[in-house]
């Protein structure tokens, strides 16, 4: 299993109390889930509009239990935002 951080951004950072945290899980699945059970309510709502990048890649369309977390590293998690 691997151990890395999320850091919640904007209306995520809101909903999670917090601005990072850690995870341990093999996919992007699993770390939002396990994210969900810690953070119950606004969160899981939140999650489901978020994009996310992985180490600095973009999550986009890929099924997020396809998507594997490395050692040491970084989902961000990006609400949708407006601006220009």
């Amino acid at each position: 299993m691997a151990a890395g951080t999320i850091r919640y951004w904007a209306a995520a950072k809101a909903a999670a109390g917090t601005g990072e945290e850690p995870y341990a899980a093999e996919t992007l699945a699993e770390a939002l889930a396990a994210a969900r059970e810690r953070h119950p309510g606004e969160l899981v709502r939140v999650l489901q509009r978020c994009s996310f990048l992985v180490d600095g890649d973009p999550v986009g369309t890929r099924g997020h239990e396809t998507v594997r977390l490395a050692e040491g590293g970084t989902v961000e998690v990006l609400p949708p935002f407006a601006g220009g």
